[in-house]
């Protein structure tokens, strides 16, 4: 049943606000900036060149990353194995601003970067990734879930990162009541999911059914941080119904409660290096994952005249385990391993991904200031559900990275 990723928080978002401002009708006057104030405002990013050479196959259209749910899911899919690439998608422009008011620090980012997606899949254009501001405890728009963890994220080259990592940039509308070393936040997020209609994709009763959110995804976590490093939990429980719009003899209409666990942690193993660690567990939490493919799947009802058919949101686990490395000023090196378990719908098809794992190794070198060049290995594989096949990744990648930024005002 597929549940297209349509989402909404406008409505909500607009209503929290309306109900602050009643509230608190003190407030409702832009507060007067402290006689002291002195605003910032940063222009920043970096030009980022990757170069390199993919031994074995992969979506054209992710020609320059180790995306395993893009790999081919049958023999020889993308042609045949050895393909030589180069872009400069990763490259990136922001500003962030920051402005002192009776209320604490107001704080926006403005985020671009050329990685298309999307309608964009295999483009370079400039695409969204922050769109935020806070105040005091509240902020709203787009950045990390509190679901996430980006610190979680190892110094690669390679721009997709991790199978086994939640990541997940969405609008949202947020409280902080704690911040600092250690810091508590709850959200509301703009929900959406995907659904797998499986061995039954083909029937027409299964093409009429419609997604529809009426909560927001609900988010939190807690960080502690000491001077050895930090632990981190975060979780999320979200509701997807599912509607049945034709009118036959079938209902096949319901819902699916989706829930996770997401416990992290860096950890400073001496003073060059750092252990970035985290584990997921939950179900139906595949579009908060860096690289997972379907939320729901189905299962029949044998017994069920009206109902034969039903969608269940689909267990996963997910793992990363990185250690990063500074041999000294001008060198450091990355390595590690993640994956994902998707505990298939008993009739999802055979080719339904199951697994995915990911491995990379590298060595940077930092010449001066602002410019890193560096080299990496990366391996893949994706792994079906029930009818044996799996097919590997790997390339050999070379990045050129050139970062600039220039603030204004401030001390």
């Amino acid at each position: 049943m597929a549940v297209n990723r349509v989402r909404g928080l406008a409505g909500v978002a607009g209503s929290l606000v309306f109900i602050l401002t009643v509230a608190s009708p003190a407030r409702a006057q832009t507060p007067a900036q402290p006689p002291d104030a002195k605003p910032t405002f940063e222009i920043y990013g970096f030009a980022m060149l990757d170069l390199g050479h993919d031994f074995k196959q992969i979506d054209p259209n992710w020609f320059d990353t180790m995306r395993v749910t893009k790999l081919p899911s049958v023999e020889k899919q993308f042609g045949e194995d050895h393909n030589t690439f180069a872009g400069v998608r990763q490259s990136r422009l922001g500003v962030r601003s920051s402005t002192p008011t009776t209320l604490g620090d107001l704080k926006t980012t403005f985020e671009f970067e050329l990685f298309g997606t999307g309608v964009d899949a295999g483009q370079t254009t400039f695409r969204l990734r922050h769109a935020y501001g806070e105040v005091g405890a509240f902020g709203a728009g787009q950045t990390w879930s509190p679901f996430m963890d980006p610190d979680v994220f190892p110094n690669s080259l390679e721009y997709w990162g991790p199978t086994g990592m939640v990541f997940f940039r969405n609008v949202q509308f947020r409280f902080m009541p704690l911040k600092g070393d250690n810091s508590f936040t709850i959200a509301l997020e703009r929900p959406g999911a995907s659904g797998d209609a499986g061995v039954f994709a083909d029937r027409i009763e299964l093409q009429n059914i419609r997604p529809r959110f009426p909560l927001p995804d609900v988010s939190a976590s807690y960080k502690a941080a000491r001077k050895w490093g930090y632990v981190r939990a975060a979780g999320m429980l979200r509701l997807i119904k599912y509607d049945d719009v034709l009118a036959d003899q079938f209902d096949l209409s319901g819902s699916a409660t989706g829930w996770g666990i997401n416990l992290s942690s860096n950890l400073n193993a001496g003073k060059n290096d750092v252990v970035r660690a985290q584990f997921v567990f939950g179900e139906g939490i595949q579009n908060y994952m860096n690289d997972s493919p379907v939320d729901v799947g189905v299962v029949r009802q044998p017994n069920n005249a009206i109902t034969p058919v039903r969608g269940d949101p689909i267990p996963i686990t997910g793992l990363v385990l990185f250690l990063d490395h500074t041999w000294n000023s001008k060198f450091s090196s990355t390595v590690g391993y993640s994956r994902q378990d998707n505990d298939n719908t008993a009739d999802q098809a055979p080719n339904a991904f199951r697994v995915g794992q990911y491995a990379l190794g590298n060595l940077l070198y930092y010449p001066v200031s602002n410019v890193m060049v560096g080299g990496e290995l990366q391996w893949g594989r994706r792994e079906h559900f029930s009818d044996g096949f799996h097919s590997d990744g790997l390339k050999l990648q070379f990045s050129f990275k050139y970062n600039f930024s220039y603030k204004l005002g401030g001390q």
